[in-house]
């Protein structure tokens, strides 16, 4: 501040009044007094010491009013304008699982909602830690007591009252939360505002909409048989009495009224008094509030307080302060009772009202401001008698006191002088100019629009008849066929003719369906849906309490009937029909949702460019933003108990579109017998609304959606909760009909397939009805663990009360369990997966954490018990742990899209009867997709090492023994042991890694991994089947090279002492011939050199031939040993070389001899004959296609070839479901066994005449001729030995080399490069070539792809491997590759060997070897000869060596370049297409009826199946009768009634349905949907006459809606089928 400065001079104005000045020296002023929600004009100036002023500054500012500041210490402020909405209070936060009490202001109101949406009576019970600290703290040391703090502590401090709370809360909420609140707040028994007030506009707030909701049901004296009244509390007559307050009052007005509504034994706090926590504060915004309650009777006189209802009112504040709503209460209410101490100064207010209500004035003459006479004076003015005095006198205690008001009320309750509704209440509110809640325009057209709808309505069936028509006969019909479609429970012969006329049928009901125009009312209905968020929300929700209203008239009438029919008349039918029609009396805005799907589902059976379908496609969306909004959507028909499909799928993926990217879902449902609680469970837990009142049980499945707040979503990882709420099971409704158990079963399969957590309401007091619903639960439990899917299950049992009940039903847990795994058993059997045996097979399960216990729903007798706090909390710990569950599944939650698959395949597998072999899921398919093309990534690996592990083994076995040598062993078998052991070592690792791989894999949570763990052990022991089939056939090749290598030992000793020999014999004659002086001229020397030669003797011994058949006959033998001493006779009968010289032909002899009555159907016998026939003709090309890969290795015989045949033949006739003898399989082993001799006898011979010494002598012949020129004329060597060494010895090696390792890298390329998924599973593999089928669309092909399977896949494998090998470099890129690696290597070799300072070059040419030796295969032929006659420099060598490398790096490229693709492929070490057909083939095993190939992955699955299925007439069956071909679909068969002739086993029919007794293995799932096998039919369709000729048979009957099958369809129905996106 300046020196000259003395202060500041403040003065403060309002209006232009000035209301206070003021002075001070310092820059801050504290202005108190001013009034709240005031503009103040402030005027500042400064003042001199010397007293002169300055020219005032002004500044204006405005006072926050009492609501505007107790709002902002709520941090409610914001909602005051933006309304909080139900949703947004229901959302799913971690406030939600949390019991952490208020700690600050702004914890209270949330605090407050959470409880109440729960139905908490403690929800007003409202505190914050911080306040309620002890200020005594024993640990500070200071013990002396401050008796004057302590009595004048008030400890009140901040603590706030829970009526300005809940005012608060009204009014930052939008109609439809405060309805809910009221709702919740009048099932606790609270007091729900009626006037609400607002301190900012002094207006207040008639609450008629928030009341809407509310229905209660008492049973009132005056009722002369003993029924109840059960309706809308806005819409009942009731007499009103009030309780009010003039000026001060020592009593309670609340207390007393609380004591009132109360008997002794079930006393409850209605209103909020003084004495409760939070009342004794001051309210700070809730005067004015006037709350409402009622007493409602039960009909025991004996509990009853009062024999009549009545309606309560209590105003907060002095009327004399709150005239309108004191005027509002005289004109509505029978009585006002009015509390006193003093009536001297305010009494006037008591006379200036028109009063309709007799006036009870209630007094407490112990007041020290107790006025007689001025009581005196107030009585005669109104005019009032001795009974409307009440005073509570020394002489009346509180208990007599009360039961004289209590009689007081009975009276007026008795004679009242006026009954009011609450909805005629609101003319006088609008009188006195209260606001109404329901004034508001978008509630009053809402209120309009379904009035328009319902008024029309009188009979309820009829109204359904002529306005709904589309649910009624027809969906019923529809739902009929759709299900016979499935189950095929009435088709005749001709399966799929039946078949094409369900089509029909259904075809005509839509346009049965499409033939009705749109009727008005739901003209009307979608129209209003239409109208904008907060009008449609209105226009519901009167729809809702319209209906309600509606039905519960219509079923009062029913009920009385059906009372007296059930009393007097013994006619079931009579009773039947009168149990129909309070089943369909029922009429709800489902009705109308129903009827818009039925709309929108025959809307779409129209051509896409129908104006009437393109008018209904708004439909879906209009469903999905009600969804988003809260309201609930019907999945199954309860009615018809059946899903509309299409409209579902439209809804959701409009859903799915309108909350993209947050479109991730958990799924929690509720199970139990019907009227057991389920939906108040739900209702309590959650805070929504299912349907719950009288006579509205749920029908069918209803899901709705609970947001889950933003900050919550990483520990759910979902973004909404989907909570189905279900029809309950063992309705009595149905109990009568026949396929009611399968209708739960249905109901029960899909829901607990839709969920993640199921919650299952049982009751343990009765035995027999827990044993129906438990199997029920258990089955669709059980259905899920096959289908892949492991929902949580958790058992609440209802109505439990005891405190220590988890304890004291320890056995009836134990009897739970033991009941449950009884069902589990009893489940497996039926659904013939008797492997289950107890619950916990089924599912993760702990009797002690999965069962809660909840106590009764009331606490005490209804109507006027409130919701028991046990029932509220021991819901909320359960809403806790299921929440705790859903974070921690283990699986990814589903987003909506994926929800919606599995409501389709789930839904389509209920359909079939056999639901676990039905169920077909895309979610599942993308999973095992996935699974099988990693696995199969990991498998190649692992092959590929192995092999290239094979490679380099075998070089070294090669090596051995040799200069390129490196081991340090000497004994080859100690060698050939050692590399069993590294092989065995490289196995395991292997093996481990596979195994760890897999599972690493399935410990991931995204992909729904968890949809196939059912598979791990598959691919598991997949994973080791690999490993020791790899295992076997690594052994077999070590041990046939080192055998071979050691057959060679001999044959290399001769060569190498012949080499020796004639290498004394040129160097002798070199010396003879300088001695001699011979002319140095070419002739000269050739002739010496050809002397020389032709004097010198060699051993010429080489290798002996042996006879291969002799040897291949000793292995047969033996195999055939453990078959007993038939197999034996039979393989003694023929000698081995006069088999398989003519083609394998299967004969009837001994295949039928046993089975007379077979005899006379030749046909059957023919197929017999040719499906073995083919089998074999199989088994034969896969092994004569062994026998050509071996002797393409230009190698010796062992027996380890033939062994590996044998093995072969019996591991492919072990796969096949086939009924075969003995004779047969020593017939096709002798044939198969006696061609491979004849090939390995001259593959043999082949070899012992390459590897003959004299001849490989010869060869070299002109190489020792000029070498003994250059060491006779002292030439430089060289270059030449540098080329020669390179040539002869490097170049084939590398040759071999790159050719050995080309075959793998074509595999990969194939797996991983262009079109590489046509090779990634076998699923996908099969979809490639149906497609390329289809594509070129030409009979021969889908006869050769049907009669040739093998051949054909192997051949289009061939063509694929050409194509992609044709276009580009890639061919020379792989082989460039391997031939770089190569030269590098033998550069690095020459650069090594050169640092080691040899002293000749044979010990630099062995250097080189060594360090080759583990790669490259150095022939010692070859190498031989290049050692001697070698007088080269080492220096001069090694340079020109390199040299020769680089060049025959670079001419070995541009052969290569050159080379034809086919030509190199055959050249091929490993055959690629070979080995793909391998891996994509499978386990080869094919449908016993249809033949075609099973997809599954791994090598060890336990079941086989396929995606598509074929007519059996594309396989040649035909009818024996007809002799037409056969249009009957496997799929289709198995669902039917039909029988097939067994071979497997004794030829004998037997039905389809139990095609798994016979073919265990095969799963053949019923088709997804009718259309799932159009690709086969259309070409059977197409290509019918063609099949017929080439079967000799007549052309099949083709249904008519075969004949329909376009090409897009064909197409089509191949993608779903492989589940192609």
């Amino acid at each position: 501040m300046s020196t000259n400065v003395g202060g500041y001079v403040v003065r403060c104005s309002c209006a232009g009044e000035s209301v206070q000045e003021m002075k001070t020296e310092s820059n801050n002023l504290m202005i108190s007094s001013l009034r709240p929600g005031v503009d103040y004009s402030f005027y500042v100036s400064t003042q001199l010491k010397n007293g002169r002023l300055s020219k005032s500054s002004l500044i204006s500012a405005r006072t926050n009013t009492y609501l505007e500041i107790f709002l902002r210490d709520l941090e409610l402020e914001q909602h005051y304008k933006e309304k909080l909405s139900l949703s947004s209070v229901l959302q799913i936060d971690e406030k939600t699982i949390t019991d952490e009490p208020a700690k600050c202001l702004s914890d209270l109101p949330w605090c407050f909602l959470k409880k109440l949406m729960m139905v908490n009576v403690t929800a007003r019970n409202l505190k914050c830690t911080s306040d309620c600290e002890s200020d005594c703290d024993p640990s500070s040391g200071n013990l002396d007591l401050d008796l004057d703090n302590l009595v004048n502590s008030t400890n009140s401090g901040v603590m706030l009252n829970p009526l300005d709370i809940i005012t608060a809360l009204f009014l930052c909420s939008n109609g439809f939360l405060q309805q809910e609140m009221a709702l919740k707040m009048s099932m606790c028994q609270f007091s729900v505002p009626l006037l609400l007030p607002n301190s900012d506009s002094n207006q207040c707030m008639f609450m008629l909409w928030a009341m809407r909701d509310i229905v209660k049901k008492y049973r009132p004296h005056s009722l002369s048989d003993p029924g109840f009244i059960e309706d809308r509390i806005v819409v009942s007559e009731l007499p009103l009495v009030s309780f009010v307050r003039l000026g001060e009052c020592s009593l309670s007005k609340s207390a007393i009224l609380n004591k009132v509504l109360s008997n002794s034994q079930q006393y409850h706090d209605t209103f909020v008094h003084r004495d409760m926590k939070g009342g004794d504060s001051p309210r700070r915004i809730s005067d004015g509030l006037v709350e409402m309650s009622w007493y409602l009777p039960c009909g025991n006189k004996n509990i009853d307080m009062f024999g009549e209802a009545v309606a309560v009112a209590n105003l907060r504040g002095d009327i004399a302060s709150f005239e309108t709503q004191y005027s509002f209460l005289c004109q509505t209410s029978a009585a006002v009772f009015i509390f006193f101490d003093n009536l001297e100064s305010q009494y006037k207010v008591l006379t200036n009202q028109h009063n309709k209500a007799q006036i009870f004035l209630v007094g407490n003459p112990q007041s020290k401001s107790f006025s007689l006479d001025a009581l005196k004076e107030v009585v005669a003015k109104l005019n009032l008698t001795k009974s409307n005095i009440i005073l509570k006198t020394k002489q009346v205690n509180d208990a007599d006191f009360v039961t004289n008001l209590q009689n007081i009320i009975k009276d007026v309750v008795q004679n009242p002088k006026t009954k009011m509704r609450v909805e005629e209440m609101a003319g006088i509110a609008r009188e006195l100019g209260i606001l109404v809640d329901e004034d508001s325009p978008e509630c009053q057209r809402a209120k309009q629009n379904a009035d328009a709808i319902t008024a029309e309505i009188q009979d309820i069936l009829q109204y359904k008849e002529d306005q709904l028509p589309l649910q009624g006969q027809i969906w019923k019909e529809l739902t009929c066929l759709e299900k016979e479609e499935c189950r095929l429970r009435k088709a005749g012969e001709n399966i799929e003719m039946y078949k094409s006329d369900l089509l029909e049928k259904k075809r005509q009901l839509r346009e049965q369906q499409n033939s009705y125009d749109m009727s008005t009312a739901m003209t009307c209905f979608i129209r209003a849906l239409s109208s904008p968020g907060i009008e449609r929300s209105y226009f519901l929700k009167w729809m809702q309490i319209n209906f309600d209203n509606l039905s519960r008239e219509k079923l009062c009438g029913l009920r009385e009937k059906y009372k007296e029919e059930s009393q007097n008349s013994k006619n079931n039918e009579e009773m039947k029909s009168l149990d129909k029609q309070l089943s369909n009396s029922s009429l709800g805005i489902e009705h109308y949702l129903r009827e818009m799907g039925q709309l929108y589902e025959s809307s779409v059976s129209l051509p896409e460019t129908e104006t009437s379908r393109q008018q209904l496609q708004h439909l879906p969306k209009l469903c999905a933003e009600l969804l988003l909004d809260g309201f609930p959507l019907e999945l199954v028909d309860g009615d018809a108990s059946n899903i509309p499909l299409r409209w579902v799928k439209d809804v959701l993926s409009q859903l799915s579109d309108l909350v993209q990217p947050k479109s991730k879902i958990l799924v929690v449902t509720v199970l139990g017998v019907q009227s057991t609680g389920k939906s108040t469970l739900l209702n309590t837990m959650f805070g929504v609304q299912f349907a719950v009142s009288s006579g509205r049980c749920t029908r069918g499945a209803f899901m709705l959606l609970i947001r889950v707040n933003e900050d919550f979503r990483k520990v759910l990882n979902c973004d909404f909760l989907v909570i189905i709420d279900t029809e309950g099971l063992k309705s009595p409704e149905l109990a009568q009909l026949d396929d009611s158990y399968e209708h739960d079963n249905e109901l029960a399969t899909f829901v607990v397939g839709l969920s993640d957590v199921t919650i299952i309401n049982i009751a343990m007091e009765n035995l027999t009805e827990m044993k129906d619903i438990l199997q029920i639960v258990v089955h669709a439990f059980l259905r899920m663990k096959e289908a892949g899917k492991k929902p949580k299950c958790q058992f609440v049992h209802q109505n439990v009360s005891d405190v220590s009940a988890h304890d004291k039903n320890l056995r009836d847990r134990k009897l739970l369990l033991q009941q449950l795994n009884e069902m589990t058993q009893a489940a497996a059997k039926m659904e013939k997966k008797e492997e289950n045996k107890s619950f916990t097979d089924v599912m993760e399960y702990s009797p002690d954490t999965g069962n809660w216990y909840i106590p009764g729903l009331w606490h005490g007798n209804p109507p006027m018990a409130p919701v028991n706090a046990g029932y509220s909390e021991a819901v909320y710990e359960l809403k806790k742990n299921i929440i705790h569950i859903l974070g921690e599944c283990e699986s990814s939650s589903n987003d909506i899209m994926e929800f919606l698959e599995w409501t389709r395949s789930l839904w389509n597998a209920v359909k079939h009867e056999n639901f676990i072999f039905s169920f077909r899921n895309s979610l599942v398919a993308d999973a095992y997709m996935r699974l099988c093309t990693e696995f199969n990534q990991w498998k190649c690996e692992f092959k590929k090492h192995m092999y290239t592990w094979v490679i380099n083994a075998e070089t070294r076995i090669a090596n051995f023994g040799t200069i390129a040598v490196k081991s340090e062993i000497s004994d080859m078998g100690e060698f050939v042991s050692h590399l069993k052991s590294e092989a065995c070592s490289e196995l395991s690792k292997w093996e481990m890694t596979l195994l760890e791989k897999l599972t690493q894999y399935f410990k991931q949570t995204e992909g729904h991994v968890h949809l196939v763990e059912g598979y791990r052990e598959d691919f598991s022991n997949s994973a080791k089947m690999l490993r020791n089939e790899t295992e076997r056939s690594v052994l077999y090749q070590l041990v046939a090279a080192a055998e071979i290598k050691q057959g060679m030992t001999k044959l290399d000793r001769i060569k190498e002492n012949q080499t020796n020999t004639l290498e004394q014999k040129v160097l002798g004659l070199i010396d003879e011939c300088r001695k001699s002086k011979v002319e140095e001229t070419d002739k000269e020397l050739d002739k010496e050199f050809d002397k020389m030669w032709d004097k010198t003797e060699l051993s010429s011994t080489g290798l002996k031939p042996t006879n291969i058949f002799d040897k291949v006959d000793q292995q047969l033998r033996r195999n055939l040993q453990q078959k007993g001493s038939h197999a034996s006779e039979l393989v003694s009968q023929r000698k081995l070389c006069e088999c398989g010289k003519e083609p394998f032909k299967v004969t009837p002899e001994g295949f039928f001899s046993h089975c007379k009555h077979l005899l006379t159907n030749l046909f059957h016998n023919k197929y017999h004959i040719a499906t073995v026939q083919n089998m074999a003709d199989s088994i034969i090309t896969a092994c004569t296609q062994h026998v050509f890969e071996v002797v393409a290795r230009k190698t010796n015989y062992h027996d380890n070839y033939i062994l590996e045949i044998l093995h072969m033949i019996d591991e492919r006739l072990n796969s096949k479901d086939m009924k075969t003898d003995i004779k047969f399989e020593v017939s096709l082993k002798q044939h198969i066994c006696g061609d491979a001799a004849r090939i390995f006898q001259k593959m043999h011979e082949g070899f012992i005449q390459v590897n003959d010494p004299r001849r490989c002598l010869n060869q070299n012949k002109d190489k020792y001729r000029a070498d003994f020129k250059d060491l006779f004329l002292a030439r430089d060597q060289c270059q030449k030995k540098a080329e020669e060494f390179t040539n002869l010895c490097l170049k084939p090696a590398v040759e071999t080399y790159v050719t050995k390792r080309l075959g793998p890298d074509i595999i990969d390329e194939m797996q991983t490069g262009e079109d590489s998924e046509q090779f990634s599973t076998r699923v996908f593999f099969q979809y490639s070539i149906l497609k390329h089928l289809l594509t070129e669309n030409k009979f021969e092909s889908y006869l050769s792809y049907i009669c040739s399977y093998e051949d054909f896949v192997k051949k289009w494998i061939f063509d694929k491997i050409v194509e992609r090998f044709s276009k580009g470099s890639k061919m020379f890129e792989l082989e460039d590759r391997h031939l770089k690696s190569s030269i590098n290597s033998i550069t690095d070799a020459i650069t090594k060997a050169q640092t080691n300072n040899n002293s000749n070059l044979a010990q630099f040419v062995k250097d080189i070897c060594k360090e080759l030796g583990d790669k490259l295969v150095i022939s010692p032929d070859a190498l031989g000869p290049f050692m001697i006659l070698n007088s080269a420099n080492q220096e001069q060598f090694a340079r020109w060596l390199t040299q020769s490398v680089e060049e025959m790096g670079r001419s070995l490229g541009e052969t290569l370049k050159r080379k034809d693709i086919i030509m190199r492929l055959e050249e091929l070490h490993i055959k690629p297409q070979n080995e793909l057909f391998t891996r994509v083939i499978g386990c080869g095993e094919q449908c016993p009826f249809c033949k075609v190939p099973c997809e599954a992955g791994g090598g060890a699955h336990k079941e086989h199946w396929a995606s598509v299925h074929r007519s059996q007439g594309l396989g040649g069956w035909r009818c024996s009768v007809s002799k037409e071909l056969i249009t009957d679909v496997c799929s289709s068969l198995v669902c039917s009634e039909r029988e097939f002739l067994c071979f497997k086993k004794d030829f004998a029919p037997r039905p389809y349905k139990n095609y798994r007794e016979i073919y265990p293995t095969w799963k053949i799932s019923a088709d997804p949907s009718i259309e799932a096998s159009d690709y086969w039919k259309y070409v059977m369709m197409k290509f019918n006459q063609e099949f017929a000729k080439q079967y000799d048979a007549k052309p099949a009957d083709i249904p008519s809606s075969w004949k329909n099958i376009t090409r897009k369809q064909t197409e089509k129905s191949l993608n779903e089928a492989f589940n192609i996106k």
